[in-house]
């Protein structure tokens, strides 16, 4: 039974649309060169409209993966599909394992997180669901849904090779993401051990020590002896490996990755401002957002 009529899952005309609609992101995320603001993370400021950063993470970014699982388990037997391919089946599979990081685990093994306006979520909730009816409506039946398909997408390459390098570039990815994503948090479980220690120290009594969620210091470790936001320039590797997998010619891999990069990298550029504000220009020394000597 439809959740939506029409909508979820989708008609292919508005599946469609969706696909359509969902390319001109980053002429919107334009205005983020312009108005610096960001309501979360590290610039997360005082406001009644800000929300436990905790849980609205969680909620914001659970609708990815929810959303592509509905449509994969419905949408196939709308279209009068047995079966999809194990192409769409492992492409799925990879984005849901994303999600159950990103949207599950990470924010529950983190010592905290900073409040998220309501604006930031609303606007999150939006680009997961549009995200994952895009893909999701690719996977669910719209895009190829046969061995012959998946082959003439190729262009006269092997698929199956195509996926395997596709799947390696998203595996490094992912772990590299992984990787410094857990750095960040190991700033946080740092202040906090020293926290507890402290108060150990006046006798088992909380001190007035700072809250472990303002706490911030420049990474050191891995590429942030570099660049200050290799977990970004990670998960753009991940997903270039997603869209290689699904073909050059696939619009909502592709689309998926010009969004992050146009939502992103206004953010990362801003924030070497923000180190440098924070800590000064010798400590963040020549440390680029994502490119060494670049950007």
């Amino acid at each position: 039974m439809a959740l939506i009529d029409g909508w979820l899952p989708p008609t292919r005309q508005n599946w469609e649309l969706v696909v359509y609609c969902f390319q001109f992101l980053p002429v919107f995320t334009l205005l983020q060169w312009i108005v610096p603001w960001y309501g979360a993370g590290k610039t997360s400021g005082n406001s009644i409209l800000n929300l436990p950063g905790r849980w609205a993470w969680i909620s914001m970014e659970v609708v990815g993966p929810s959303t592509l699982l509905y449509l994969m388990s419905t949408l196939p037997a709308k279209l009068d599909l047995a079966e999809l391919p194990w192409q769409n089946k492992l492409m799925g599979g990879l984005f849901v394992i994303h999600y159950l990081y990103r949207a599950i685990i990470s924010p529950l093994i983190a010592p905290s997180m900073s409040p998220i306006h309501i604006i930031i979520w609303g606007c999150a909730v939006i680009f997961q669901l549009a995200n994952s009816l895009s893909i999701g409506g690719w996977l669910a039946g719209y895009g190829p849904t046969t061995q012959l398909e998946w082959q003439n997408s190729a262009g006269g390459y092997d698929v199956g090779a195509r996926m395997g390098i596709g799947l390696l570039v998203w595996v490094l990815g992912f772990l590299g993401n992984m990787y410094h994503d857990d750095e960040l948090r190991e700033i946080r479980r740092t202040a906090l051990r020293e926290q507890k220690e402290r108060e150990e120290a006046n006798g088992g009594k909380p001190g007035k020590q700072k809250s472990v969620d303002k706490v911030y210091m420049i990474p050191q470790n891995g590429l942030f002896r570099w660049i200050l936001y290799p977990h970004y320039v990670l998960e753009w590797v991940e997903w270039s490996g997603f869209w290689l997998m699904g073909g050059l010619g696939c619009v909502p891999a592709r689309t998926f990755l010009l969004n992050e990069l146009g939502t992103m990298i206004p953010r990362g550029v801003q924030g070497v401002t923000w180190y440098v504000n924070r800590f000064g220009k010798e400590k963040v020394g020549s440390r680029k957002a994502f490119i060494p000597g670049v950007i």
